[in-house]
């Protein structure tokens, strides 16, 4: 098993972010990123950048952060409880993009590395990571295109692991009280180890650099798409799923904030505008309705 290089971790991430806040820069060609950085008391901090009021753009933010510490908080240890007693890092560029039309979906993308070490002992550690599709008024040529991406980087690290991770990012995705997918999935991995540290990097790797591939060219496709104001409130009503999400279910957002995270980069996620109306319900046969009906559920998208 290769050794752990925790320094080589960093620097692709400090990386990852670059290149893909220079993609999406040049998608919306008019907004920037404005970097805020910033330190954590207790160790380590971050890069934090915020895109807003763009062409494309409504808002957006691509992080990076390194925090350790003396002791893993309880969102980690209650996943992992051998975990208990040992001291920390943990790195990752996490990224959220809300555009301004309707027909442009929202996405999200992550990738981390974890380490924990007490003296005496092996260190544990492992990386995770994936990215997902949150449309509003989905086309089924794009869910092909960003699962099709999906599937492609995945393809040379094993001949089940595009659907083991598919299936994984359709179930942690899920708003079990609304009895939804958030949107149409995408990949999702964590703990991943048993590959040894080279090839669990690469995977990582894999995963990070292949967000641009998936969301670009949907982008392209959509932003110049005719939409009303009708729209736009569904697209409000639907972001506030997002927010119902990362609020109640998402761990890394619990892992942020119990660790002493900086609260203004972990909240970044959240969209500038969202909606909530009382027993909303979709007019039968609507474009709004056909994300309800055709979209909210796990599929094999490149069957179809």
């Amino acid at each position: 098993m290769s050794k752990v290089n925790l320094e080589t971790v960093k620097a692709f991430l400090l990386q990852l972010q670059d290149t893909i806040c220079a993609g999406l820069e040049q998608a919306d060609g008019k907004a920037k990123f404005v970097e805020d950085a910033w330190e954590r008391a207790e160790g380590g901090g971050g890069r934090t950048r915020v895109i807003r009021d763009g062409d494309v753009i409504e808002q957006g933010g691509v992080n990076f952060s390194h925090v350790f510490g003396a002791s893993m908080p309880a969102s980690a240890t209650a996943h992992r409880p051998e975990l208990a007693g040992r001291s920390f890092h943990a790195c990752g560029v996490s990224l959220v993009i809300h555009p301004k039309n309707p027909h442009i979906p929202t996405s999200h993308a992550n990738v981390r590395f974890f380490i924990a070490e007490k003296e005496g002992e092996a260190p544990i550690w492992w990386f995770g990571g994936g990215f997902d599709l949150t449309p509003f008024y989905p086309v089924l040529e794009d869910v092909k295109h960003w699962h099709q991406v999906a599937k492609d980087l995945c393809d040379p690290f094993g001949d089940t692991v595009y659907n083991d991770y598919k299936k994984w990012c359709d179930e942690y995705f899920y708003l079990k009280h609304r009895g939804e997918t958030r949107g149409v999935g995408g990949l999702f991995f964590d703990d991943l180890n048993e590959w040894g540290f080279e090839k669990s990097f690469d995977f990582m790797q894999a995963v990070g650099n292949g967000f641009l591939d998936a969301y670009l060219p949907i982008i392209e496709k959509r932003k110049d798409t005719p939409t009303n104001d009708a729209q736009r409130q569904f697209q409000l009503y639907r972001r506030g799923r997002y927010v119902e999400f990362n609020l109640v279910w998402d761990r890394g957002t619990l892992f942020g904030l119990q660790t002493g995270g900086r609260t203004e980069s972990i909240l970044m996620s959240m969209p500038p505008l969202a909606r909530w109306e009382y027993d909303f319900t979709p007019e039968a046969g609507s474009l709004e309705a056909n994300l309800y009906e055709s979209y909210l559920k796990p599929r094999d998208w490149l069957s179809l």
